[in-house]
């Protein structure tokens, strides 16, 4: 099969960048030809404002490259992760006018919300997910706290899904928990075309042995993760154990005065995939405390692979991906006390009863979230997205772009990324 994958690579590397790439190779590994329509949101940063505003709602360049491509390899499907901003909606209109099956992953919540976390003020916020116009995102100032950045979100959103266009262009969707697709069946989505495909680890560290006489936080050290519920729990009870925290970000000075103020806490700094795994491996638990919902929750399949048990927040896919009591425990959502309780728990349960969680963890990931079930998931998509292209009209080769704002300034245009194995 030849695929053609369309990724946008985000300016602080992430989850998702991680999991285009796993599937990329994943997909090479099982003989597939794969093309890659490559872009980063660092080109953004060159653009006027006008300009930026109107390539997020639909890049002409991205659809002029991708007919090309389409014309030119002739693939099978096209496969877009993370299109926002630079490649824009443009990439499943150009395809779906060629014929060419598409399928969309919904890997964080984008198209029902301006920031994509479903998350304002400190907690999770649903108030724009069935609105025919979310204006309340550009009241609140929700991307990036700018009005004129959110009105181009929220005109994105506008002009393509909430008035129907965006999802009659794609064949089949996908969100990594059932948590996530009912938010985007709510937010408007086919439900018979929007399927749950769950994410997964590449690079298996086997089982360690929880020996460590710590637990630990591994992610972005920013305020959705639920950090501060974290370091609040740790100072506000001397009876927790050692705490060791790898990641870096925004909120890595608080974390610093933290470390510094108790001794109890080893901040890491960023660590290397490997290492979290040793460390994980070796934990007595990882903590999950995000404050929103999480679309996925890589560092619990992390964990869950190194058959660690994981302590995670009672919200959204984290309460779908730890299983209370069998591969972990839950805690009431940014709650410093209740995580503080749960973590006492948990360490102080008696070796056997440690060694069953530890042994739930790891069949949890190896029925689940291991490539080959990954793999077999991904092909059952795209084989439902190739029988919904069949009963579409005949495909054409012209294409009009939806009505967009016309920009008066001239768009950056940096080379794109292709390569074909």
């Amino acid at each position: 099969m030849k695929i053609l994958l369309c990724h946008t690579y985000y300016l602080q590397r992430g989850g998702e960048d991680c999991c285009y790439e796993e599937e990329r190779d994943y997909l090479r590994a099982h003989g597939h030809s794969v093309i890659e329509y490559v872009r980063h949101n660092g080109e953004m940063t060159r653009m006027g404002p006008l300009s930026a505003a109107a390539t997020t709602i639909w890049s002409r360049r991205a659809a002029r490259e991708i007919a090309a491509l389409i014309d030119d390899e002739r693939p099978d499907v096209l496969h877009c992760t993370n299109a926002f901003p630079t490649i824009s909606p443009a990439a499943c209109y150009v395809a779906h006018r060629r014929g060419v099956p598409v399928v969309q992953a919904l890997q964080n919540y984008r198209w029902l919300c301006a920031n994509g976390y479903l998350m304002r003020s400190g907690g999770p916020c649903e108030q724009c997910v069935k609105r025919p116009l979310p204006l309340a995102a550009v009241r609140h100032r929700c991307y990036r706290n700018s009005f004129a950045a959110t009105a181009a979100v929220v005109a994105m959103q506008a002009v393509h899904h909430r008035f129907g266009r965006y999802a009659s262009k794609v064949d089949a969707f996908f969100a990594p928990t059932q948590f996530a697709r009912q938010r985007f069946i709510e937010g408007g989505f086919p439900p018979e075309r929007t399927h749950v495909k769950w994410n997964f680890v590449s690079r298996d560290a086997g089982v360690g042995r929880g020996d460590g006489g710590y637990v630990m936080f591994a992610g972005r050290l920013s305020p959705e993760k639920g950090v501060a519920t974290l370091l609040e729990a740790w100072r506000r009870d001397p009876a927790l154990p050692r705490l060791v925290i790898a990641g870096d970000g925004p909120l890595a000075d608080a974390v610093r005065t933290a470390a510094l103020q108790d001794g109890r806490i080893d901040w890491r700094g960023a660590v290397p995939l490997g290492e979290v795994q040793k460390l994980m491996g070796a934990a007595a638990a990882v903590v999950m405390p995000s404050v929103w919902y999480e679309t996925f929750g890589r560092t619990i399949v992390e964990a869950l692979s190194c058959g660690t048990p994981v302590v995670a927040s009672r919200l959204g896919a984290m309460a779908e991906l730890v299983e209370d009591g069998r591969t972990g425990v839950h805690f009431a959502p940014a709650s410093a006390d209740d995580l503080a309780s749960k973590v006492r728990a948990i360490v102080a349960l008696p070796a056997d009863r440690l060694a069953h969680l530890r042994r739930a963890a790891r069949s949890a990931y190896e029925s689940r979230f291991t490539a080959a079930a990954n793999y077999q998931r991904l092909m059952e998509i795209y084989d439902l997205a190739a029988a919904h292209t069949h009963k579409r009209r005949r495909p054409t080769h012209d294409w009009r772009p939806p009505p967009a704002p016309q920009s008066g300034h001239a768009a950056a245009n940096p080379e794109f990324v292709l390569m074909d194995a």
